[in-house]
């Protein structure tokens, strides 16, 4: 069910995160003469084969969504129809401005481009993603893997978009196929870091309250927890250990909550690197 307010705040989030995200194709990729990867790089090289070699200028919101319409499937069969429809309207909306805004040239220095215009790519398809909602493309399959593998796999999406870089560089000089890696890996460290839902951290909860700390856990992430019976070393007196394995992207609110429960509890935060295991991942709307 879609909430007006809520969902209202995430349609001008997705706004504005569209409107930079073509500002950035028209800036830094279109100068740089790079490839994103994903369904905007394919666009983007469909567009310039047609142009180098058969003289035609394609619009470029046709052919992101033409790219998108399998992805799309995916969205709405496997992932959720509300964060499909909110990716649908912002591949619309990237098509639309990419197609409208002027091209402006910032800088020529490839390098720079290929940084800033990663990281700027990076921080606002995060912000999309942590909307519930995505650019769509590679993004729609991410996703997807990450459910069914019970992993992080963007790093996974940016070994597929060497294919891209392949044809790129085979036709228009492997230079920018080169600078286009760069490009793409600077925007996966910046999603890395933003969106976390498919990272897991492992929480220590040192408590008095273990039942309540056990209760906040299951409420805010549907996860359980283990209660592990110690001694605490300095006063000699019975201490009990909260243990639980959770997404990281629900670790600051559970922490909060934690606190509120026991304002003396001692909470250790570590990343978890591997997980075997059933681990529930909440499912997108």
């Amino acid at each position: 069910m879609f909430n007006l307010k809520e969902d209202g705040k995430k349609f001008i989030i997705i706004i504005i995160a569209a409107f930079f995200m073509a500002l950035n194709i028209k800036t830094f990729v279109r100068t740089g003469g790079l490839y994103p990867g994903g369904a905007t790089g394919l666009t983007i090289l469909i567009q310039r084969v047609a142009e180098t070699y058969f003289g035609i200028s394609l619009p470029y919101s046709l052919i992101n969504i033409l790219m998108n319409a399998i992805p799309i499937y995916i969205g709405f069969r496997f992932i959720g129809k509300k964060f499909t429809i909110f990716s649908c309207m912002m591949i619309i909306l990237v098509g639309l401005f990419t197609d409208l805004i002027p091209g402006y040239i910032i800088t020529e220095d490839i390098l720079l481009i290929s940084i800033f215009g990663g990281m700027i790519n990076g921080f606002f398809a995060s912000i999309c993603l942590n909307t519930n909602a995505t650019a769509g493309g590679t993004d729609f399959i991410a996703i997807f893997l990450s459910e069914k593998l019970g992993m992080d796999s963007f790093n996974i999406i940016l070994g597929f978009n060497a294919i891209i870089l392949l044809i790129a560089g085979y036709l228009f000089g492997w230079d920018k196929a080169l600078y286009s890696i760069i490009f793409q890996y600077a925007s996966t460290v910046v999603i890395h870091n933003m969106y976390k839902k498919f990272q897991q951290g492992t929480l220590f909860i040192v408590t008095n309250k273990p039942n309540e700390i056990c209760d906040t856990i299951s409420e805010i992430t549907n996860h359980s927890a283990t209660i592990l019976e110690g001694e605490g070393s300095y006063e000699h007196c019975e201490r009990n250990v909260v243990y639980s394995v959770v997404s990281r992207a629900e670790t600051r609110k559970l922490i909060r909550a934690v606190k509120k429960v026991d304002s003396t509890a001692f909470v250790n935060l570590i990343r978890t690197e591997e997980l075997a295991g059933r681990f529930y991942y909440r499912p997108e709307e």
